[in-house]
Protein backbone atom coordinates (compact mmCIF):
# COMPACT_ATOMS: atom_id res chain seq x y z
CA UNK A 1 0.00 0.00 0.00
CA UNK A 2 1.48 3.34 -1.08
CA UNK A 3 0.77 6.57 0.74
CA UNK A 4 -0.29 8.20 -2.52
CA UNK A 5 -3.13 5.66 -2.57
CA UNK A 6 -4.08 6.26 1.07
CA UNK A 7 -3.52 9.92 1.77
CA UNK A 8 -5.76 12.06 -0.36
CA UNK A 9 -5.70 15.70 -1.28
CA UNK A 10 -8.18 17.66 0.78
CA UNK A 11 -9.69 20.52 -1.16
CA UNK A 12 -12.30 22.91 0.15
CA UNK A 13 -14.44 25.23 -1.94
CA UNK A 14 -14.70 28.66 -0.42
CA UNK A 15 -18.46 28.88 -0.63
CA UNK A 16 -21.43 27.82 1.46
CA UNK A 17 -20.32 25.32 4.08
CA UNK A 18 -16.60 26.07 3.85
CA UNK A 19 -16.11 26.03 7.63
CA UNK A 20 -17.73 22.61 8.02
CA UNK A 21 -15.75 21.27 5.05
CA UNK A 22 -12.46 22.53 6.52
CA UNK A 23 -13.20 20.83 9.85
CA UNK A 24 -14.15 17.59 8.10
CA UNK A 25 -10.98 17.78 5.97
CA UNK A 26 -8.83 18.31 9.06
CA UNK A 27 -10.22 15.14 10.62
CA UNK A 28 -9.51 13.17 7.43
CA UNK A 29 -5.91 14.41 7.42
CA UNK A 30 -5.47 13.40 11.09
CA UNK A 31 -6.76 9.90 10.36
CA UNK A 32 -4.34 9.52 7.47
CA UNK A 33 -1.38 10.90 9.41
CA UNK A 34 -1.02 7.63 11.33
CA UNK A 35 -0.41 5.78 8.06
CA UNK A 36 2.26 8.28 7.01
CA UNK A 37 3.91 8.09 10.43
CA UNK A 38 4.05 4.28 10.28
CA UNK A 39 5.61 4.50 6.81
CA UNK A 40 8.21 6.99 8.01
CA UNK A 41 9.18 4.80 10.96
CA UNK A 42 9.57 1.78 8.66
CA UNK A 43 11.80 3.81 6.30
CA UNK A 44 14.01 4.79 9.23
CA UNK A 45 14.65 1.08 9.87
CA UNK A 46 15.62 0.21 6.28
CA UNK A 47 19.27 0.68 5.36
CA UNK A 48 20.23 1.14 1.70
CA UNK A 49 23.36 0.01 -0.09
CA UNK A 50 25.31 2.51 -2.20
CA UNK A 51 23.77 1.03 -5.36
CA UNK A 52 20.25 1.33 -3.98
CA UNK A 53 20.89 4.94 -2.99
CA UNK A 54 22.13 5.74 -6.49
CA UNK A 55 19.12 4.00 -8.06
CA UNK A 56 16.76 6.06 -5.89
CA UNK A 57 18.58 9.31 -6.71
CA UNK A 58 18.59 8.55 -10.45
CA UNK A 59 14.85 7.85 -10.43
CA UNK A 60 14.34 11.08 -8.47
CA UNK A 61 16.32 13.02 -11.08
CA UNK A 62 14.03 11.57 -13.75
CA UNK A 63 11.03 12.88 -11.79
CA UNK A 64 12.55 16.34 -11.56
CA UNK A 65 14.17 16.76 -14.98
CA UNK A 66 12.46 14.16 -17.16
CA UNK A 67 13.35 10.62 -18.10
CA UNK A 68 14.74 11.64 -21.49
CA UNK A 69 17.21 14.11 -19.97
CA UNK A 70 18.46 11.73 -17.31
CA UNK A 71 18.59 8.76 -19.70
CA UNK A 72 20.66 10.76 -22.18
CA UNK A 73 23.01 12.01 -19.47
CA UNK A 74 21.81 15.61 -19.89
CA UNK A 75 20.49 16.27 -16.39
CA UNK A 76 22.21 19.36 -15.00
CA UNK A 77 23.32 17.54 -11.84
CA UNK A 78 24.33 13.99 -10.92
CA UNK A 79 22.81 11.40 -8.61
CA UNK A 80 25.84 11.80 -6.34
CA UNK A 81 25.10 15.52 -5.92
CA UNK A 82 21.47 14.82 -5.08
CA UNK A 83 22.55 12.32 -2.42
CA UNK A 84 25.00 14.71 -0.75
CA UNK A 85 24.02 15.64 2.81
CA UNK A 86 23.87 19.33 3.65
CA UNK A 87 24.23 18.56 7.38
CA UNK A 88 26.36 15.98 9.19
CA UNK A 89 23.32 14.46 10.95
CA UNK A 90 21.68 13.65 7.59
CA UNK A 91 24.52 11.45 6.37
CA UNK A 92 23.25 8.01 7.45
CA UNK A 93 22.08 5.42 4.94
CA UNK A 94 18.51 4.77 6.06
CA UNK A 95 15.83 5.03 3.40
CA UNK A 96 14.32 7.93 5.37
CA UNK A 97 17.59 9.91 5.34
CA UNK A 98 18.13 9.24 1.63
CA UNK A 99 14.56 10.38 0.91
CA UNK A 100 15.10 13.54 2.98
CA UNK A 101 18.44 14.42 1.35
CA UNK A 102 17.17 13.87 -2.18
CA UNK A 103 13.99 15.82 -1.47
CA UNK A 104 15.87 18.77 0.01
CA UNK A 105 18.43 18.92 -2.78
CA UNK A 106 15.85 18.73 -5.56
CA UNK A 107 13.24 21.04 -4.04
CA UNK A 108 15.59 23.68 -2.61
CA UNK A 109 17.99 23.74 -5.55
CA UNK A 110 21.27 25.63 -5.25
CA UNK A 111 23.44 22.80 -6.58
CA UNK A 112 26.19 23.55 -9.11
CA UNK A 113 25.74 21.92 -12.48
CA UNK A 114 26.02 22.36 -16.24
CA UNK A 115 23.36 23.09 -18.84
CA UNK A 116 23.11 21.36 -22.23
CA UNK A 117 25.71 23.72 -23.69
CA UNK A 118 28.18 23.08 -20.88
CA UNK A 119 27.69 26.43 -19.17
CA UNK A 120 27.79 26.49 -15.39
CA UNK A 121 24.51 26.91 -13.57
CA UNK A 122 22.90 26.64 -10.16
CA UNK A 123 19.77 24.53 -9.94
CA UNK A 124 16.63 26.45 -9.11
CA UNK A 125 14.28 25.79 -6.26
CA UNK A 126 10.87 24.38 -7.10
CA UNK A 127 8.65 27.44 -6.69
CA UNK A 128 5.34 26.14 -8.07
CA UNK A 129 3.07 24.60 -5.45
CA UNK A 130 1.65 22.12 -7.96
CA UNK A 131 5.12 21.07 -9.10
CA UNK A 132 6.33 20.81 -5.50
CA UNK A 133 3.38 18.60 -4.51
CA UNK A 134 3.85 16.45 -7.59
CA UNK A 135 7.59 16.04 -7.01
CA UNK A 136 7.18 15.31 -3.30
CA UNK A 137 4.45 12.75 -3.96
CA UNK A 138 6.64 11.09 -6.60
CA UNK A 139 9.61 10.95 -4.23
CA UNK A 140 7.41 9.43 -1.53
CA UNK A 141 6.08 6.79 -3.91
CA UNK A 142 9.65 5.95 -4.96
CA UNK A 143 10.64 5.55 -1.31
CA UNK A 144 7.61 3.37 -0.58
CA UNK A 145 8.38 1.16 -3.57
CA UNK A 146 12.02 0.88 -2.51
CA UNK A 147 10.84 -0.17 0.95
CA UNK A 148 8.41 -2.69 -0.53
CA UNK A 149 11.16 -4.19 -2.70
CA UNK A 150 13.51 -4.51 0.26
CA UNK A 151 10.83 -6.22 2.37
CA UNK A 152 9.98 -8.75 -0.35
CA UNK A 153 13.66 -9.42 -1.04
CA UNK A 154 14.49 -10.34 2.56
Amino acid sequence: MVIGDIVEDVRVRHTGRARDDVIEGAYRVLEQFEVAEHSRDAMKGDSLSAGEETAYATAALALRYGLEEVGAGRAPISAEQVLRARRFDDADHSLWSVFQRVQENLVRGGLSGRDRNGRRLRTRAVASIDRSVSLNRGLWVLAEEMRRLKVTRV
